[in-house]
């Protein structure tokens, strides 16, 4: 059986550390207070015999989507709404629950709610599952009484968040798959189909065109050690990147030239405007101070140019100035998304305005998808076309040389 490890409180008030053993956190919290105590935390013990926990190892490896969050979300505000108490609601969600790590998290912050945390306080322990935003808005519920309400509210914007993610991705993952397709069609046909040739090209003893000549050298450098040392200086170059990325300078300069790369660019600067508005109206609308609203926003705005754009209008507006006008100094946001906030502003609907600037730019970013598949398409036929052709006319250019010579 595990070993725990709690801190407890007893009659007399006296806080102590004890370990004991039990089959479940859920009886060792039970037999704790069925002996008069008061457990303030309860934690399985990490002995040098259960260090490594293989669950727990495999449910790190697993990822909480969006999707998961928000269907989440849904049914917690069902629950909540039906009277049925938070913690019984937690229990029932995390039985039915399919990902591992949002389960195991439901479980553990059901426990500390049954001792009396805070949900949103409880949620922060586990920031794999529930992010800044997403406790922001509990802690709001809780507070204002609504939490129904804001978990109605979270799935909202969830659910659009993760509607404007599968946009971006279907429009992304057309031309890898066409250019991994491609990439593995010229590597094939130059490994396997052009030595064939090449040997008999060499029996004939012709001389052969310099296309075909620039075929061959490739096929032989596939074929020898040096694509080992193609695919090692590849791999070190992109880990190179990640490690540049990581750097605060690097990740600036990178965002930055993502934002002028053409096609993907634009799409980009919408999506981040429209996650910006999208989530910085839901907070606003859930009562969290505008300068928390800000600090969230920025962390969770997924470009560092667009970040520090926010981080600067957060210190003009923590000295008493507008958002608007804060927003505009660094000319990252368009135009239109900050003539509407200032309306929003002035009028003191800005939670409303940022919702249809949201509207807005995730209908641009629709058609902006669009109207990218629809280039990239025959843009990746004629890419895929082209290599094949390259390669076939290489291998058929030294036979007219053939049939010259013969006739």
């Amino acid at each position: 059986m595990p070993t725990y490890l709690a801190r407890i409180r007893d009659s007399q008030g006296n806080l102590r550390t004890q370990k004991f053993v039990a089959d479940s956190l859920r009886d060792a919290r039970t037999n704790l207070r069925d002996k008069g105590f008061i457990v303030q935390d309860l934690k399985e013990s990490q002995s040098l015999s259960s260090r490594f926990d293989l669950k727990k190892f495999q449910n790190s490896l697993v990822k909480v989507s969006v999707k998961d969050k928000a269907v989440f979300s849904r049914q917690f505000a069902a629950l909540v709404n039906a009277g049925v108490a938070i913690v019984r609601g937690l229990a029932i969600l995390g039985e039915q629950c399919n990902n591992p790590k949002l389960k195991q998290a439901l479980i553990e912050i059901g426990g500390d709610v049954q001792t009396g945390v805070n949900l949103s306080d409880s949620m922060g322990k586990h920031p794999d599952c529930f992010d800044g935003l997403y406790v922001s808005m509990v802690q709001s519920g809780e507070i204002g009484g609504v939490l129904d309400e804001v978990l109605n509210r979270l799935a909202k914007l969830l659910e659009d968040m993760a509607r404007l993610q599968n946009q971006i991705k279907s429009a992304m993952s057309y031309p890898l798959v066409v250019g991994f397709i491609a990439t593995a069609i010229f590597v094939g046909m130059t490994v396997f189909l052009i030595p064939i040739f090449a040997n008999i090209f060499k029996d004939i003893g012709i001389e052969l065109p310099a296309l075909t000549q620039f075929l061959m050298t490739c096929s032989e450098i596939l074929r020898s050690y040096w694509s080992l040392v193609i695919i090692a200086g590849f791999m070190a170059a992109s880990f190179t990147c990640k490690q540049y990325y990581k750097t605060p300078v690097g990740r600036e300069t990178i965002d930055r030239l993502s934002l002028k790369v053409p096609l993907f660019g634009d799409l980009i600067q919408k999506s981040s405007v429209a996650r910006f508005s999208r989530t910085f109206g839901a907070l606003t609308r859930s009562g969290v101070p505008i300068l928390t609203c800000l600090e969230i926003v920025r962390d969770t705005s997924g470009n560092q140019v667009i970040a520090n754009a926010i981080d600067a209008a957060r210190l003009d507006v923590q000295q008493g100035g507008m958002i608007s006008a804060a927003l505009k100094k660094d000319a990252v946001f368009p135009s239109m998304a900050i003539a509407m906030m200032s309306i929003g502003e002035e009028t003191g609907q800005l939670d409303g305005m940022l919702m249809k600037v949201a509207d807005f730019y995730e209908d641009e970013v629709e058609q902006a998808v669009k109207s990218l598949t629809s280039i990239l398409e025959p843009l990746m036929i004629v890419v895929l076309g082209g290599m094949v052709g390259t390669i076939l006319l290489a291998m058929y250019l030294p036979m007219f040389k053939v049939f010259e010579k013969l006739g």
